[in-house]
């Protein structure tokens, strides 16, 4: 990687966090004994030429930065720059339950928080037998904002669901209970997969565009661009739910300074008058971009709440 391009990485994040330093030093790679590959068998649709390769590194303090600025007293790793986007699938832990989910990282659509809100998720939800499939989806998109904007990072999600269900028998997964999870673009990102499976945004390339690629839950972590604050924070008109619509967990922090609360609560609103399933939980403190790491908040008891839900819609067995 060129040096000008690490420090247009660094400029980047220096733009967004005042106190922060990076290194860019390759590409992202899956922990030793899991392997990522590429989700699409040739061309890639709508492929572009991005500014230079695949970068990822470490989001760090400088010297004399505040905590603040860490989350769970830890940096983060990113990833940008990605043209080849891939899945890594981690097998449960223990006993197998047959489900999946298929994680997508949030970053605002121009990088992803590969550990904060990709590996992590992973590990949890390995450690309650469910099959994890990690999508590196392509970043950044032309214009950062709803689907119609990122079409590139949807394809990406709605090939990836349909491949996770063609080799559902291969992986002991069971076709019926595959189910997508996403934070922040990410959790957009979940919102656009439960309202857009019904058309693949690309020509089919095999047998495995022919599989479903609508979720059977679907949970959104902190999600943006569902609501629009110009008509009053009112449903985002792109967002277009059905009876079909998966059921729905969503999770938000009143206090969410990136994305606000608004976005969970007019999905939820719109889900319950289409007869959708769906449950939300919403804590005074919490912040953005916690993922799943201790904060001190009431906020980190979520994932034992999405675990409950996940048993009540018959997901996992019950705890």
């Amino acid at each position: 990687m060129s040096r000008n391009l690490a420090g247009a990485f660094c400029a980047f994040f220096l733009l967004l966090f005042s106190t922060i330093s990076c290194a860019a030093p390759s590409g992202w790679h899956p922990s030793p004994g899991h392997k990522q590959e590429p989700i699409w068998p040739g061309a890639i649709p709508n492929a572009r030429t991005l500014d230079g390769p695949e970068v990822s590194g470490e989001v760090t303090i400088k010297p004399g930065g505040t905590a603040r600025k860490l989350v769970g007293g830890k940096p983060w790793i990113f990833v940008a720059q990605v043209a080849t986007p891939t899945m890594t699938v981690y097998p449960p832990k223990g006993k197998n339950t047959g489900a999946a989910v298929v994680v997508f990282p949030g970053g605002g659509y121009n990088v992803l928080a590969m550990d904060l809100e990709g590996t992590e998720a992973c590990d949890w939800l390995t450690s309650k037998g469910i099959t994890c499939v990690l999508l590196k989806y392509r970043v950044p998109c032309e214009k950062s904002g709803p689907y119609r904007n990122c079409l590139t990072a949807l394809q990406d999600a709605q090939r990836t669901v349909g491949l996770v269900r063609f080799r559902a028998a291969e992986w002991r997964i069971d076709p019926r209970r595959i189910g997508v999870m996403g934070f922040s673009a990410g959790g957009h990102m979940v919102v656009a997969m439960s309202t857009q499976f019904e058309k693949r945004l690309y020509p089919s390339v095999d047998a495995a565009d022919r599989a479903s690629c609508r979720p059977d839950f679907a949970i959104a972590l902190y999600p943006g661009h569902l609501a629009v604050p110009a008509t009053n924070f009112a449903l985002n008109p792109d967002v277009r739910i059905t009876r079909d619509t998966p059921p729905t967990f969503l999770l938000h922090a009143r206090d969410d300074p990136i994305d606000p609360v608004e976005n969970s609560l007019v999905y939820h609103s719109a889900l319950k008058k289409a007869g959708v399933p769906a449950e939300l939980q919403v804590f005074d403190k919490g912040g953005h971009a916690f993922g799943l790491r201790k904060t001190h908040s009431p906020i980190d008891a979520w994932p034992r709440l999405v675990e409950r839900w996940l048993g009540g819609i018959g997901m996992i067995p019950r705890s």
